[in-house]
């Protein structure tokens, strides 16, 4: 029975038994001052206080005396649903462990829309509401009510001055919601509010009970009927409104963990009295749903509430400022549009294994055999570059047979397991030089390398001792490792608070980067092929090469031109080859030839040092940081590029034998060195003007900061203790839509790398990124990353998919993310609650374990774990 039509239905048939006669009523208005003088002298007690902003109570399933004439939502339930019954053990854990007879409940007048909380069938009132100061005398049974109900329509003196409280607590209740101008009402709701102020924890609610005796009661009930009806309306819109609300989120909750507060957002915090707030961050329980009319909230509290750790939306008129690389890149391929029908956000995928001959190391586009074949030269190693299918596969990556749960860093710069990475051709090839070795069931790297057999610590020291200025971690921070093999270089620079973006081909040298990114240690699959590299220009404070077999000084110079491009201006170039210090034939070509082109390029050759210990040699160059010696060239050859020609151009755009001129405006990137690490990571880089619109719409420096600040919040906030992750088995980390790098940076102090990801769509930041002391690269998640499969440990995708999804197609995207995230490994997903029901469907067609949460702002969190799953059949190869 709806609760208005109930209520009038009880006031009708009280007024006619209460009122039946004019001696009645004068015995009834005598028994009121008589009740008022005796709950004065009894009931008033000092009202306790609480911190809590809720107050829950278990609501009795009664299924007799349906026509009680006491209100719904005191201490009878009235006609609630099922669904809003609590039991014992959740009461009793709300309140501390006390029973609902020791609890003290206060008297609400009015549910309105704002005080009902759907919280999986839990009945929850909020303090949100201005309730009357009326004592409800908690410790009565639901039986004595029901006699007291009973026993109202007797003539006896007993029953009728039960019915004048009752009828007494009625007028309080109407008069309390509309009497605004009553001034003892008014006295009641800044005590009430005072009260709420001075709460204490795990306490309920008791008010004074201060009625207006001299009120006339003929006038309240005479307006009964109006506001009766008016409560009917009011009630059954709510109800209305709480299925609407709860529907929107279809989110089915797997808590890993017991959630924890949610933090507040410094703008949410300073809103004095928004109790809302503060009930979600003092509600503790699982799965709390909140749907109240006038916000459009729906929040599964799986982790903290989004809406407070949400960054401003990216301004409109800043993407004017921004160049992108899909239009620096004058050769960008053109993206196939998403041909949608309407239907995308419900899949019935059936996924299958990828039949490809490439097995578990499937990377799509380094592996597509139709393109390579279509090859008409593979002179400059076409054949090892990118060469992406038009669409991106759907099938999944099997997993190597005996695949284990990766070693933990920093035991798997050590060891990896075997079957991991089951591939035993390199330890054949180079395990007399201490790359890898086979040892029972696992691949060991002793740490070494064609040139420091004897250590990549030694040799890393060698370096240093060679060029003080070098000053690993502190002017050096990052640099980029050219043919890096199983990158134990980058591996030990960790000890020296250094990072290296470590490359190599997917080659003959069987997996090298696959065993760098099992170890734990960044690496890609790449090669210093026909087209640039996927890094800006100027950006790398070392460049460094280790018998890397790159031919540097064929075809004019051209892949150490490409060096000279990305290397910072003043950086340094580290050679460690069999020229520098071996008089073989080959090698004193080799080495006159690169003297002559390191000389027309305006490379300083500082040094030239030999390594007893490793019995190798270094020739180490220094970039100009000027344009004097280009102008003195006598040849010019290399020559000088064309004007139109963009340094940071490098998404699918070839080499050029040519080089750019060194800035030389004060305000421009790359005149002066950034801040020695680790103060780089939080300072806006010099060259960032104020009056430049940043991302979010602020001058860019104030925006840097904004977004730096934000990040600091979100991760340690919630990042860190609130998605049940465990961050001991975290390493390898990519930010799959980066912006200033704000998230890495949060996480510089945790023993992890973050591969920070700039779309070539989004405005580019990437040199902010490396300017901070971080690294990342430019890709396009419309097609295949160059990475090999299993590879990461967590992904974080923030704002990614409801952009990407403009472009090309959600499905291919989320195989994409299935095959380079591990086993157990998670991904978080930040976003308009729009995309969620498409990403959530997916992945729980992909097997994931899937957790979310929607903010009343209509922005989501997505959490999901990867699991071991895999499908039993493989696409037909025909």
């Amino acid at each position: 029975m709806p609760m208005g039509k109930s209520r009038i239905s009880k006031r009708s048939s009280s007024s006619s038994n209460s009122y039946a006669s004019t001696a009645t009523t004068l015995v009834f208005l005598a028994l009121c001052v008589l009740g008022v003088w005796m709950l004065s002298s009894n009931s008033v007690t000092p009202p306790e206080t609480t911190t809590r902003n809720t107050i829950t109570r278990k609501e009795p399933q009664t299924t007799t005396n349906t026509k009680s004439n006491l209100p719904a939502f005191e201490d009878n339930p009235g006609d609630l649903p099922d669904d809003a019954i609590k039991s014992d053990d959740e009461v009793n854990d709300i309140n501390g462990g006390k029973s609902q007879q020791d609890q003290k409940v206060a008297i609400l007048p009015e549910i309105s829309k704002d005080s009902i909380v759907d919280n999986g069938g839990d009945a929850i009132i909020t303090d949100k509401q201005e309730s009357s100061a009326e004592d409800l005398h908690g410790k009565e049974s639901t039986e004595e009510q029901e006699k007291q109900k009973e026993s109202e329509n007797q003539n006896t003196e007993e029953s009728s001055f039960t019915q004048n409280q009752r009828i007494e607590e009625i007028t309080s209740e109407e008069s309390k919601q509309t009497s605004n101008n009553n001034e003892e009402s008014e006295q009641n709701r800044v005590s009430e509010e005072n009260n709420v102020e001075n709460q204490k924890p795990n306490e309920n609610i008791q008010m004074p009970d201060e009625l207006d005796q001299e009120k006339s009661l003929q006038q309240q009930l005479k307006e009964d009927e109006s506001r009766e009806n008016t409560q009917e309306s009011q009630y059954n819109e709510d109800q209305q409104q709480q299925p609407k609300d709860v529907e929107m989120s279809n989110i089915e909750e797997k808590p890993e963990t017991q959630p924890q507060k949610a933090y507040q957002d410094e703008s949410q915090q300073s809103q004095a009295g928004n109790q809302e707030t503060q009930q979600k961050e003092d509600n503790k329980e699982e799965g709390n749903t909140e749907s109240n009319k006038g916000t459009e909230s729906n929040t599964v509290e799986t982790f903290p509430a989004v809406e407070n750790t949400v960054i401003p939306k990216e301004s409109k008129e800043s993407k004017k400022s921004w160049a992108t690389q899909a239009t620096q890149s004058a050769n960008e391929k053109e993206r196939r549009k998403d041909k949608s029908s309407g239907n995308e956000g419900m899949y019935e995928t059936t996924w299958q294994l990828c039949n490809v001959t490439a097995g578990p190391d499937f990377i799509p586009c380094l592996d597509n055999e139709k393109a390579v074949k279509k090859l008409r030269s593979t002179k400059h190693f076409e054949h090892r570059e990118r060469h992406c299918p038009e669409e991106g596969p759907t099938c999944l990556v099997p997993v190597p047979e005996g695949y284990k749960k990766p070693i933990e860093w920093p035991k798997s710069r050590d060891k990896i397991w075997y079957h991991n990475v089951p591939h035993t051709k390199l330890a054949e090839v180079k395990g007399h030089q201490n790359w890898v070795k086979v040892t029972g069931e696992f691949l060991t790297f002793p740490g070494g390398g064609t040139q420091f057999i004897h250590g990549a610590l030694h040799y890393i020291d060698f370096v240093q001792q060679s060029v003080p200025a070098i000053s690993w971690g502190k002017q050096t921070r990052v640099i980029l490792d050219v043919g890096c093999g199983v990158a134990s270089f980058g591996g030990y620079l960790f000890d020296r608070n250094v990072i290296a973006m470590s490359f190599a081909p997917k080659d003959e040298h069987e997996a090298q980067v696959q065993f760098a990114l099992e170890r734990g240690i960044p690496a890609i699959s790449a090669v210093m092929g026909s087209q640039r590299l996927q890094f800006p220009s100027r950006v790398f404070d070392v460049v460094h090469c280790a018998r890397c077999r790159v031919p540097w000084h064929a075809d004019d110079g051209l892949h150490l031109l490409e060096l000279n491009r990305v290397l910072r201006p003043g950086g340094y170039f580290v050679w460690s080859a069999t020229p520098v210090y071996q008089k073989l034939p080959e090698d004193v070509e080799i080495w006159k030839a690169m003297s002559s082109l390191t000389a027309s390029m305006c490379w300083e050759l500082v040094t030239i040092k030999k390594d007893k210990l490793n019995s190798v040699g270094a020739a180490i160059y220094r970039k100009p940081t000027t344009n004097n010696c280009y102008n003195q060239r006598k040849h010019k050859r290399p020559p000088m590029c064309k004007e139109d020609d963009d340094p940071n151009a490098a998404w699918y755009v070839p080499l050029q034998a040519c080089m750019h001129p060194v800035p030389v405006d004060n305000a421009e990137r790359g005149t002066k060195w950034p801040e020695p690490w680790p103060r780089r990571v939080q300072t806006p880089p010099y060259w960032l003007n104020s009056s430049q619109m940043g991302i979010y719409g602020k001058p860019s420096p104030q925006d840097f900061a904004t977004d730096h600040e934000h990040w600091k919040r979100v991760v340690s906030k919630s990042y860190l203790t609130s998605l049940g992750i465990s961050w001991s088995n975290v390493r390898n980390v990519m930010d799959m839509r980066a912006v200033y790098g704000g998230f890495a940076a949060a996480l510089k102090d945790l023993p992890v790398w973050v591969m920070n990801v700039v779309n070539i769509d989004s405005p580019d930041t990437l040199p902010i990124i490396f300017e901070r002391g971080l690294f990342g690269i430019y890709h396009d998640w419309c097609e295949s990353f160059s990475t090999y499969p299993r590879t990461y440990d967590l992904l974080h995708a923030d704002h990614l998919f409801s952009r990407l999804k403009k472009r090309c197609k959600l499905a291919p995207v989320m195989a994409e993310v299935d095959r380079i995230v591990r086993p157990g490994g998670k991904l978080i997903v930040r976003d308009e609650s729009s995309i969620f029901r498409e990403v959530e469907n997916l992945l729980k067609s992909l097997h994931w374990e899937v957790h979310v949460t929607i903010s009343k702002n209509q922005e989501g969190l997505l959490s999901a774990q990867k699991g071991d799953w895999r499908p039993d059949t493989y696409v037909d190869s025909s």
